[in-house]
């Protein structure tokens, strides 16, 4: 498929560059130009674009993405078919800046213990969200699962994903075939059958490979890869690295399990044992959810030393020749008798003496005496003078051009072209290559609209539409960027748009004091403010709800700007409960519940040991933090 960088995309997507490219579709990185902000457009390849199944499994992972909605899964914002311009059959989604799985796997090897499940804890909770949807991933592999900068996980490539609420129309073999066969379950190879428990093996691979650096299976065909997950069971974590701790092993060997009916049910089960290894392995730890050319060869001629000097001696072989004719002739006035040897000689004499002066003439003054030029075409300036100077010819004038096909510094043609001959002294005329014609787009940053496209006008390039929008950092009526970006270089008569600051957009806020904190923070931030949350006590106002808010409510501030947010943690008091023989472990979970420290004396010994006193005594109103004594026995 052809890049389509610089392509408008629905009248609404302009693709500014490729990102990916892959066996169905290229992504590219793109602006939504009626949101001005950048999303990923998902592409299919226009030769899949007529088969119906193709097409039928892009619209299922638009479907698939777009019923989630969870901090952990690409969302996905728009689908349709490019009307106008290039056909297309096309895929909205955010745009996450940062890198796969797979590229921190090849670059970091196996990870840390620690860093492994908070790695794995996202990405079961994203599969859990869609497994309780009844939407089933069936693709789990590195390569869907991105991190952003920020260390937002992502999964992403819902393609093969099916469920009740999507619909299914591939068949068994074409998802074994599309599926990564190193992440794919015994069952869906034998029979192209995929559920919850599927998508848990895939994590369990996922896992192996992370907490190992390597594949639990290496082939030399995917099919022989295949064959290992039907027949073999996947190596212990422990045989290949001791550390890992016995339960993770246990849980990894469960999820990895030939029989799917061994494994846990779905994602949620998966991740709820791996939280309880986490806390297992570090108690104090506090579990935090993340749901939120050639070289010129010249045609040399003889050089005309050598020339001359062969006429020289012929002539003085000639001149031998005449001398003897002299010789006869006086020999014969003596004798007064002329034989036929000295007439023939006589006229052999006179012949080449015609030829001679002839080619003498020729060479030395006639035509012959022009230089030939020699072909200098795809060659250098430099080159050139290294073959002209031998020949004389040191008249060269330079004329460049530009041309989209012939690189710079490459002659073009020569005036007169090689083979053409010029008198001794007269010039040559090289045209130069100026390589491809192209302006460099100026900076318009911070100008005003004229003196942007007074710049833009210096050179053969073309305004286009200016439009407006809003900005926090360019004043209003300034450009805030142009269309290409500066420092890119353009084709003449490139058209250039530009977009002018409409200032700081002022948004009318309401007041939050008295309702939930939750409520306040997702209409807030929808209305594009940036929240700063903090808590504290107070016996007034509900657990949850905000007691105070600044800026106030009910005031027009600029979008972006932050709001500070106090939301109550309640009352600060509790009151002791009535715990009097309730077994030991239920009653220290009740006080902590009431974020109380406890303190525990025992007494006896019987095994199961209940409460029979506590201090201080029931219905005592305490403070939050308190440490209460109780007496088991």
């Amino acid at each position: 498929m052809s890049d389509l960088s610089g392509e408008i995309i629905d009248n609404r997507y302009q693709l500014i560059r490729q990102i990916a490219n892959g066996g169905m579709a290229s992504i590219y990185e793109a602006i939504d130009t009626r949101l001005d902000r950048k999303v990923a457009v998902k592409i299919m390849h226009p030769h899949l674009a007529a088969d119906d199944a193709f097409v039928s499994r892009f619209i299922r992972e638009a479907k698939a993405a777009a019923a989630l909605s969870h901090p952990n899964i690409v969302a996905v914002q728009d689908q349709g078919w490019n009307q106008n311009g290039v056909p297309a059959v096309f895929l909205v989604m955010e745009l996450i800046e940062g890198h796969t799985l797979r590229e921190y796997l090849n670059e970091r090897g196996r990870f840390e213990i620690k860093d492994a499940i908070n790695y794995l804890t996202p990405i079961l909770s994203a599969l859990a969200a869609a497994h309780a949807l009844g939407i089933v991933h069936r693709d789990v592999k590195p390569e869907n699962i991105l991190i952003s900068k920020e260390g937002r996980i992502k999964i992403a490539d819902f393609g093969l994903a099916r469920g009740e609420l999507i619909g299914s129309t591939m068949t068994a073999e074409s998802s074994v075939i599309l599926g990564s066969v190193s992440y794919l379950s015994p069952e869906q190879v034998q029979r192209g059958i995929a559920d919850a428990r599927s998508d848990v093996y895939a994590v369990g691979i996922v896992a192996f490979e992370m907490l190992t650096g390597e594949k639990p299976f290496i082939g030399d065909s995917p099919i022989q890869i295949a064959y290992m997950h039907v027949n073999q069971e996947i190596p212990s974590l422990r045989s290949k690295r001791k550390e890992v701790p016995e339960a993770l092993d246990a849980l990894i060997a469960r999820a990895t399990n030939r029989d799917p009916d061994k494994r846990p049910r779905n994602a949620g089960d998966f991740l709820a044992a791996l939280e309880a290894i986490s806390i297992e392995l570090d108690p104090k730890k506090n579990q935090l959810k993340l749901d939120l050319d050639l070289p010129v060869e010249p045609i040399r001629e003889k050089p005309r030393g050598k020339v001359k000097r062969k006429v020289e001696e012929v002539i003085e072989e000639t001149a031998e020749v005449v001398e003897d004719t002299k010789s006869l002739k006086r020999t014969a006035e003596k004798k007064r008798k002329s034989s036929k040897r000295v007439r023939r000689n006589r006229k052999v004499a006179a012949v080449l003496a015609i030829a001679l002066g002839i080619a003498g003439w020729y060479t030395l003054v006639g035509p012959g005496s022009r230089i030939v030029v020699p072909s200098t075409v795809g060659g250098s300036y430099n080159e050139a003078v290294s073959v002209f100077n031998p020949l004389g010819i040191t008249n060269l004038i330079v004329e460049k051009r530009f041309d989209e096909d012939i690189a710079k510094g490459t002659i073009i043609e020569s005036i007169p072209p090689g083979g053409g001959r010029i008198d001794s002294g007269a010039s040559v005329t090289l045209i130069i290559s100026k390589g491809p014609e192209r302006y460099i787009i100026p900076t318009l940053k911070g100008l005003t609209p004229e003196a942007a496209t007074s710049a833009i006008l210096k050179f053969p390039l073309t305004v286009g539409n200016v439009a407006e929008a809003f900005n926090s950092e360019i004043p209003k009526g300034f450009v805030i960027s142009s269309s290409p970006d500066a420092g890119l270089q353009v084709k003449r008569d490139a058209i250039v748009n530009l977009v002018v600051s409409k200032g700081v957009e002022v948004v009318a806020t309401a007041s939050y004091i008295g309702k939930s904190g939750e409520q306040a923070l997702n209409e807030l931030t929808d209305a594009g403010f940036n929240l700063e949350t903090t808590y504290s006590f107070d016996e007034k106002v509900l657990t949850g709800a905000v007691v105070s808010q600044t800026p106030a409510g009910n005031a027009s501030i600029p979008k972006g700007s932050t709001i500070t947010l106090v939301v109550s943690k309640g009352s600060q008091y509790v009151y002791i409960p009535n715990i009097f023989s309730i077994e030991e472990i239920k009653a220290v979970r009740a006080l902590k519940d009431l974020e109380l420290k406890v303190v525990v004396k025992k007494l006896g010994s019987k095994t199961l040991k209940k409460v029979t006193n506590i201090s201080p005594k029931v219905g005592s109103k305490v403070k939050r933090g308190s440490t209460v004594t109780i007496t088991v026995g």
